[in-house]
């Protein structure tokens, strides 16, 4: 692969798991883990695993919320797009592009107003 299709692949790797991590069963495995945690090694959890646990739940309800937010936002846009005569049906599915070509599409929108 090129050094090109590799960074892409990487970069929509990323983006894939910040929507996986979203998705309610991310904190059962979360919960899992504490529970396996506190079986096989009840000692060394302490504050210190507490702490942890506590972190990663509390990323996992921010990401949740900035995805719910965020595919709200989507879906409204969605709506106005579709109810104005001469916009683009294709920036419907902007959302579904990298964040870099998302960048580049507003940066050329900006150029051309």
């Amino acid at each position: 692969m090129a050094p090109a299709s590799v960074l892409q692949s990487l970069r929509h790797g990323l983006t894939e798991f910040g929507v996986m991590v979203s998705r309610p069963w991310a904190f059962a495995l979360v919960t899992a883990y504490g529970a396996t945690w506190l079986y096989f090694d009840r000692e060394s959890f302490g504050w210190h695993g507490f702490a942890v646990l506590a972190t990663w739940l509390m990323t996992l309800v921010i990401q949740r919320a900035v995805h719910r937010d965020t595919q709200a936002i989507h879906a409204k846009l969605d709506e106005l797009l579709h109810t104005q005569e001469g916009a683009r049906n294709r920036l419907t599915k902007l959302d579904k592009e990298e964040p870099e070509i998302i960048e580049k599409h507003r940066e050329r929108a900006r150029r051309t107003d």
